[in-house]
């Protein structure tokens, strides 16, 4: 045992063990035609499986300690794994939550995890305790994991270190990772960064909602995509600082014919009309893959979204999902806006245009748009986009002739009155309509 523990290399391991299930009388008996006659062994199988709990006590390192675990099953010993099972039995999240582990439990726990029937592909921390504590002595659970969530888990610098170490070690597995709502700030997306741009890194989707980071972290996070740009097809940098001159950095990356990202989501982003003139220009160049784009709560305005026209006029542009929620958007933007989905109007099928001015004229220029056959048009919301009863009849109208597509729609905080509600009991009565959520 000592020597196991003492290997760099785990050459003693395997024969350990092996050792050790041979002393079992059970083996012994199937093998007495080759071993000579020995004594009783069950007093020093206890003596042994003692000793290596002992050891598994003194917390050696995970991988000592899961060899550890495997000398005990093969003395028959699980006494370790039946103190920490009752807690996996639990159902729910936080499981681990306020619960006390010793070294040796949080070892125990690693390895019933690893040797268990439970599908180890999707690891959510939140499952176990949403502490740095539960995500330190996971990390061997966690690193085989092809999708990770660690969102809302109050992870700090020590633990975003340790965690992406552990990722570096195995960087060709992992595809999914969610690190949201915890605060690496931008020293701890250089770490990240470091990762990124592993040649062996195939990460498709990250996620990084509400991370403290500002210009410097968003440098080194795009400087390491744009080394290893062919893989990741989802970014969410919501609720970051990236300011103009991180969208500016983010725009390289995106004119790159090798970028195949799907999804952007950059609401909440200080994004003003310099930023989302770089972004749409970007995005022109390589117009292709970009199927979803969330610039809410950004301040593009009238001019930014003129920019926008263009790319969504594109023949090549396949947007599908376009959030532009609270972006100080007018009738002349909603104009320019409207004018490119009808030129190009086959693909788009979510629209968010919520707490924006495009008024009755612009809900009006949008009714065309709807009654064009071609539109697929599935979720439309204008929630407070100051539509009275002029707008509304004109849309309603619009929904009437072509019906089929539209599922849901949010009018809630415009002004119908009464005509308009009359329109609405119309449209609900047609059995052509396939609309499954009305909010007005």
């Amino acid at each position: 045992v000592d020597n196991a523990l003492q290997s760099e290399n785990g050459h003693w391991d395997l024969f350990l063990r092996f050792l050790l299930g041979l002393s079992l009388e059970s083996n012994q008996t199937l093998l007495q035609g080759l071993l000579r006659k020995t004594v009783s062994s069950s007093d020093i199988n206890q003596e042994t499986a003692a000793y290596i709990k002992q050891k598994i006590r003194e917390n050696p390192s995970p991988e000592k300690s899961i060899n550890l675990f495997h000398c005990l099953n093969e003395l028959n010993d699980r006494s370790l794994q039946q103190e920490v099972q009752t807690y996996l039995n639990i159902t729910g999240v936080s499981r681990l939550s306020g619960v006390s582990l010793s070294a040796a439990q949080w070892s125990a726990l690693v390895f019933v995890l690893l040797n268990s029937q439970q599908d180890l592909d999707e690891f959510k921390l939140r499952k176990y305790d949403r502490s740095e504590e539960c995500l330190l002595r996971l990390l061997p659970v966690i690193k085989p994991s092809r999708k990770i969530d660690l969102s809302s888990c109050y992870i700090t610098q020590k633990g975003w270190s340790a965690l992406i170490s552990a990722l570096r070690s195995n960087p060709s597995h992992l595809t999914e990772l969610n690190l949201s709502h915890n605060t690496p700030g931008d020293s701890g997306v250089k770490l990240l960064s470091a990762l990124l741009e592993d040649p062996h890194c195939k990460l498709k989707k990250l996620r990084l909602c509400g991370c403290s980071i500002g210009e410097e972290g968003c440098a080194a996070l795009i400087s390491a995509l744009r080394s290893n740009p062919s893989h990741l097809t989802e970014l969410n940098l919501r609720g970051n600082t990236p300011g103009d001159s991180g969208v500016k950095l983010l725009s390289a990356l995106l004119e790159d014919p090798h970028c195949k990202l799907e999804k952007l989501e950059l609401s909440y982003c200080s994004i003003g009309e310099e930023g989302c003139a770089a972004l749409i220009s970007a995005l022109r160049l390589n117009p292709s893959h970009l199927t979803e784009l969330d610039l809410s709560y950004n301040t593009p305005g009238d001019s930014g979204v003129k920019l926008l026209s263009a790319l969504l006029e594109d023949p090549h542009c396949k947007l599908k999902k376009l959030e532009l929620y609270n972006c100080s958007i007018g009738e002349e933007g909603c104009a320019a806006l409207i004018s490119a989905l009808r030129s190009n109007p086959s693909h788009l099928t979510e629209l968010n245009l919520s707490y924006n001015t495009p008024g009755d004229s612009g809900v009006k220029l949008l009714s065309a748009l709807l009654e064009d056959p071609h539109c697929k048009l599935k979720k439309l919301r204008l929630w407070d986009c100051s539509i009275g009863e002029e707008g509304w009849s004109a849309l309603i109208s619009a929904l009437r002739s072509n019906p089929s597509h539209l599922t849901e729609l949010n009018l809630s905080c415009n002004k119908p009155g009464d005509s308009g509600v009359k329109l609405r009991s119309a449209l609900l009565e047609d059995p052509h309509c396939k609309l499954k959520k009305l909010h007005f």
